[in-house]
């Protein structure tokens, strides 16, 4: 599990279309291990081998199908977090590393002494987006707010966007997108209820 708080960014070394090699950051050495998991702007990667200067993880055809990986290019920076260990403190929400959609950023503009990004997302994820409720945004835990029927806002602290690849976005850029669990399995439980 992680909690969309980004540990580190990196570069991609290497891109195909199954497979990322990204340059090892100094807080990762040591504790990423072959077989270890690491989300990768949000999408739960598996170490397949590492060295003092990177890793490489596979990429299945679903997580192809359903991120922006296909869209990235070598030397494009990319959000990373190890999971959280369980005698560590919960700072963000609870995120899987399992993308559910890809949005796109619509704006990201400075607002006071932070940012407001404004991302549009598909209809088919738009029941699971609340107000004050929680998103991963290429791995970023957020909280939206003016949520509509295709797009939300959320407030990015100065923190937040200099130590993310949000300060790379721009309008139209791919975000992959992580709906809240939680939610995912009280639609599916109530679902299931039965009202005799």
């Amino acid at each position: 599990m992680f909690t969309g708080i980004v540990q580190a960014t990196s570069l991609l070394v290497r891109v195909s279309a199954d497979s990322v090699e990204i340059a090892l950051p100094e807080p990762f050495r040591g504790r990423l291990r072959v077989g270890g998991s690491v989300a990768v702007n949000g999408a739960c990667l598996t170490a397949r081998s590492v060295d003092e200067r990177a890793f490489a993880a596979d990429i299945s055809r679903e997580t192809r199908n359903r991120t922006t990986f296909s869209a990235l290019r070598q030397g494009a920076r990319v959000n990373l977090e190890l999971p959280v260990a369980p005698d560590r403190g919960l700072d963000g929400h609870w995120v899987l590393g399992h993308v559910d959609a890809v949005g796109r950023v619509r704006a990201l503009y400075r607002d006071g002494a932070g940012w407001s990004l404004v991302v549009a997302h598909p209809a088919a994820g738009r029941r699971y987006v609340v107000d004050k409720g929680s998103i991963a945004v290429d791995g970023i835990s957020l909280t939206p707010f003016d949520v509509d029927e295709d797009s939300f806002r959320c407030a990015v602290i100065p923190e937040t966007h200099e130590a993310t690849t949000l300060r790379d976005r721009r309008p139209g850029d791919p975000v992959n997108l992580e709906y809240d669990v939680l939610a995912k399995y009280v639609e599916r439980m109530i679902g299931r209820v039965r009202i005799d």
